[in-house]
């Protein structure tokens, strides 16, 4: 057997030393708040004066609350629509920017800088390309004879005219598509080719499985980036004078809970409605977590 090596309590004790700020800054900014949020989900709390417990009041309203259900309603059509499209656009964008051709470097830094812009800046800028009368997307649509979609001044087209802002963004994913296709060994590319598999047959049987933890990674990610969708609708809807939406069209569910903790001051409410989003995002990705054994794998064998 092998002899249990006990380390000096000195050398603990400057180990905990030396991770103390994480810890403080695990407690004071994450755990803290976390916990408080939690037991302010149970009162009626207006900020301007003590909070009144309720118990599961909060969460109880939810239920018969028709903004709730049409955040999540609007939220769940977003994730179907945005993170199919941003996973297949950005590995479309890895693909072909992984091909030795010259001057690659400099392609790959023009795709990746839309990624660096800050969201606010992002939603001027989209408010200006999907404007219906001068908008630079509807005049070439006009150029070649296509309609013209009112974009986020109806409520059929606001959440396609935020998928389609999505995919402007997409430089850190294709970044992370583009890595994992630099590991796929060239061996199996060379082993494929002799068994007389074509492009298709290269990508469906190599490349997309030798790729698949950073696909499952992108799309966790994607679904944790979809469910607190705010900054650009809210920037988007002020711009726009719509404030949530043609019809609440685009009251996604961060937004709602925004609305409520800070311009009607619901702070109980807004913590529960928190709590809701957490649940909701947790049992998402453990149903992606619980799929991966069937499509993910590690080194050519199947996860477990």
């Amino acid at each position: 057997m092998q002899k249990v090596i006990r380390r000096p309590r000195r050398e603990t004790t400057m180990g905990y030393l030396f991770i103390s700020p994480w810890i403080i800054g695990f407690i004071v900014f994450v755990a803290g708040p976390l916990i408080a949020s939690l037991i302010i989900s149970m009162t009626n709390y207006n900020l301007l004066s003590p909070p009144q417990f309720i118990g599961l009041q909060n969460y109880a309203q939810m239920f018969a609350d028709s903004n709730f259900w049409l955040s999540l309603q609007v939220t769940f059509y977003y994730a179907l629509l945005a993170v199919p499209v941003d996973l297949i656009v950005a590995l479309v964008l890895a693909i072909m920017l992984n091909q030795n051709v010259r001057f690659m470097p400099l392609f790959r830094t023009i795709f990746y800088l839309p990624a660096l812009l800050p969201p606010v800046a992002i939603s001027m800028l989209w408010i200006w390309i999907l404007n219906p009368a001068y908008g630079i997307l509807n005049t070439f649509l006009r150029t070649i004879g296509l309609p013209q979609p009112q974009w986020f001044l109806t409520p059929q087209t606001t959440v396609p005219g935020y998928v389609i802002m999505s995919v402007w963004g997409l430089g850190t994913w294709m970044v992370i598509f583009l890595a994992g296709l630099q590991n796929v060994p060239a061996e199996l590319y060379e082993a494929a080719v002799l068994d007389g598999s074509g492009v298709w047959a290269k990508f469906w049987h190599v490349t997309l499985p030798m790729i698949s933890p950073v696909l499952f990674f992108n799309l966790v990610m994607g679904i944790v980036g979809a469910f607190s969708f705010f900054t650009q609708a809210f920037v988007i809807g002020q711009g726009t004078g719509t404030g949530a939406g043609v019809s609440n069209s685009g009251l996604f569910y961060s937004l709602y809970l925004y609305q409520k903790a800070f311009s009607e001051l619901q702070m109980g409410y807004a913590s529960a409605l928190g709590w809701a989003l957490f649940l909701i995002v947790m049992l998402l990705s453990l149903l992606v977590f619980r799929s991966s054994a069937l499509w993910v794998y590690y080194g050519g064998e199947s996860s477990s």
